[in-house]
């Protein structure tokens, strides 16, 4: 542990304790890397955390995108059996509202317990523990308040990536909820527009003449 100096407590724990702040891009500050080697490794620890990060937020978009794509396709096939009004009624919007109010409440749960974890372990008040657990989920991690002791790092390992991943994932689903009725009107726009040359000429995307199965059916 030569390669770390702040607050130690256990050699190995320290380690993983300190490659999760770092990667998580908490930077706490209360274990800093004190050698070259061990400097250039949290450069690439930090590089691939924000990776990961922008990994993450790409797979959403791809997602987000994904989804639309699906519903108006699925819309354009029922639209031979039900109308518009029935179209929409079909969707299955309410997942979406389901899935985000279940991750919020997770949510809830997780800064509750990390809260409680931090007044009663690492003895901080209730306010300074709040003020530590939303510094630490946002990974804004100012480092005057973190967690010091063993048992609270043990607990950091852990609480740290469900709670910064359960954060990211809760925005995501925010992010879907929010395009939910733009994508409802784009569909109902599509259902009522009429079809003129225009738009046939627009669908012919070879330029061949013709235009494919989806549209002919």
């Amino acid at each position: 542990m030569d390669q770390i100096k702040g607050e130690k407590t256990d050699g190995v724990l320290d380690s993983v304790y300190f490659c999760i702040v770092t990667m998580t891009t908490v930077g706490y500050g209360d274990l800093v890397p004190s050698s070259t080697a061990t400097k250039l490794l949290a450069c690439v620890f930090v590089f691939s955390g924000m990776a990961l990060v922008g990994l993450t937020l790409s797979k959403g978009a791809d997602y987000l995108v994904e989804k639309q794509e699906i519903l108006l396709i699925k819309a354009l096939h029922m639209r031979e059996k039900l109308g518009p009004t029935e179209i929409l009624q079909e969707m299955e919007t309410n997942k979406v509202r389901y899935k985000c109010f279940m991750m919020m409440a997770l949510l809830v749960v997780l800064v509750a317990g990390g809260t409680v974890f931090l007044a009663t372990v690492e003895k901080l008040n209730v306010i300074d523990a709040f003020y530590c657990v939303c510094s630490t989920i946002t990974t804004l991690g100012y480092g005057d308040k973190s967690f010091s002791t063993k048992a609270g790092r043990v607990f950091a390992v852990f609480w740290i990536l469900t709670s910064t991943i359960c954060l990211a994932q809760f925005l995501c689903y925010i992010a879907e909820l929010n395009t939910e009725r733009r994508q409802k009107a784009v569909v109902k726009y599509v259902l009522t527009k009429k079809m003129t040359n225009v738009d046939l000429e627009a669908a012919d995307v070879d330029a061949d003449g013709l235009l494919g199965q989806l549209f002919m059916t």
